[in-house]
């Protein structure tokens, strides 16, 4: 059995007026992917804090969000997709100008693999336990 590593992850809750953004992949279906909110990882020597603002820019393609608090932490196994245990800080972000109701949006992963498409929307908060791979979580939190 291949050993699984535990790596650092962000998770992005970003809230604006009692929704949460959201976003599929449009190059594959609900059933491979599911709907997702921006997430990644946290590069070496990188602070979660920014790493959580980089991938909410760089999957979104919007500048403008800030923190509103860190959550929490959790793990999730993503075995067998990979096998990994992945330690997930959660941050709740607001945008800090308006932003679109529905937009494309494409992640560039500095050149290294084809760029990945996604579209990005808003959910309401309640309808937020539709999110993929354990997401969801720390959801709850947000009401603390």
């Amino acid at each position: 059995m291949t050993a699984k590593v535990t790596k650092d992850k962000v998770l992005c809750y970003i809230v604006r007026d009692g929704r949460l953004l959201v976003f599929r992949h449009t190059d594959y279906s609900y059933e491979q992917v599911g709907i997702q909110v921006p997430a990644g990882s946290v590069r070496p020597g990188e602070a979660s804090e920014d790493a959580a603002l980089r991938e909410a820019r760089e999957e979104t393609g919007l500048d403008y969000f800030k923190i509103v608090r860190k959550l929490g932490e959790t793990e999730y196994d993503i075995t067998p997709y990979r096998y990994e245990i992945q330690r997930r800080h959660v941050f709740h972000l607001e945008p800090t100008e308006p932003t679109p109701e529905r937009w494309a949006s494409q992640e560039l992963h500095d050149g290294e693999q084809e760029p990945t498409n996604f579209e990005c929307f808003w959910v309401p908060l309640e309808a937020a336990h539709i999110l993929q791979s354990g997401q969801g979580a720390l959801l709850g939190r947000l009401y603390d």
